[in-house]
C-alpha cells in the first residue's frame, strides 16, 4: 500500500484591513508535488475546510508551472474534524504567517500530532507551520517538542520581512519555552532538523528538503 501524507494548512488571511497572509505557495506546493512524485497519497486539509488563502507575497512570474496545479488543491480542502487522521502515515504543515493565528491554537490539530506521537508517525512542518505543533502534549504533559531539536522561522528573519510586531507571539521565542533546543542557521538558508519521528524546516527555502526528510524516515 502507498503511504499517505496529511498535508494541514491555513484559513486565515486578514491580519488587518492592509496586511494580508495565509499559506506560502512555495512551502506548499514543493513538498506536495515531491510527495506525489514520490508516489504517495496526499491530502489537503484546514480547519475550516474549504479554501487555503495563499499569500500574495509568495505569488511571482518566475515560480514554477507546476506550482499552479499544486496551488488548485488549496481551493476546496477537507475539514480537519471530519479526516480519518489515524490512516495517514506523516502529517505536514506549510507555514505562511497563517498558521500563527488558525494552526497554533486548533485544538484538533494538537490531538492529530499527539496520535502522530505516540504511534511514532511522522511529524513535519516548516516556517510558520512549527506554530500548529506548539499544542501538542506527551503523556506526561510536556510539549512534544520538549528536548527535540527544532527549528523554524528565527527572531532574525522575522525583523527582515519587518512583520515582527504584527505577530500574536514570537515563534522562536515559544519554542523554546517548550523546552525545545532551537537550532538556528543563517537568514534564508536551507535548514532542517530530524529528531526521531520530527522534522521541522526553517523557512521557504528548506520546504524541499523538509519533504525530503519526510521521504527518507518513511
Amino acid at each position: 500500500m502507498c503511504k499517505k501524507i496529511l498535508m494541514v494548512v491555513t484559513n486565515f488571511s486578514d491580519i488587518n484591513d492592509e496586511i494580508k497572509t495565509g499559506v506560502w505557495l512555495e512551502e506548499f506546493a514543493m513538498p506536495y508535488l515531491t510527495f506525489k512524485a514520490t508516489g504517495y497519497d496526499v491530502t489537503v486539509a484546514s480547519p475550516l475546510g474549504g479554501k487555503s488563502p495563499i499569500d500574495e507575497n509568495s505569488l511571482s512570474c518566475s515560480n514554477p508551472m507546476e506550482w499552479d496545479d499544486a496551488a488548485k488543491n488549496l481551493n476546496n480542502t477537507m475539514m480537519l474534524s471530519e479526516v480519518d487522521y489515524k490512516s495517514f502515515d506523516a502529517v505536514f504543515l506549510p507555514g505562511g504567517h497563517g498558521p500563527m493565528f488558525d494552526l497554533a491554537y486548533n485544538d484538533t490539530l494538537s490531538k492529530i500530532i499527539e496520535y502522530m506521537y505516540y504511534n511514532t508517525k511522522i511529524i513535519a512542518a516548516v516556517c510558520h507551520g512549527i506554530a500548529g505543533l506548539l499544542g501538542a502534549k506527551d503523556c506526561d504533559g510536556n510539549s512534544v517538542l520538549k528536548n527535540k531539536y527544532i527549528t523554524a522561522f528565527t527572531n532574525k528573519e522575522e525583523q527582515i520581512v519587518k512583520m515582527a510586531e504584527f505577530m500574536p507571539f514570537s515563534l522562536e521565542d515559544r519554542i523554546k519555552s517548550l523546552g525545545a533546543v532551537f537550532i538556528e542557521g543563517k537568514p534564508w538558508s536551507e535548514h532542517t532538523e530530524i529528531n526521531c519521528n520530527i522534522v521541522t524546516g526553517q523557512n521557504q527555502q528548506s520546504s524541499l528538503l523538509t519533504a525530503e526528510g519526510v521521504i527518507s524516515l518513511l
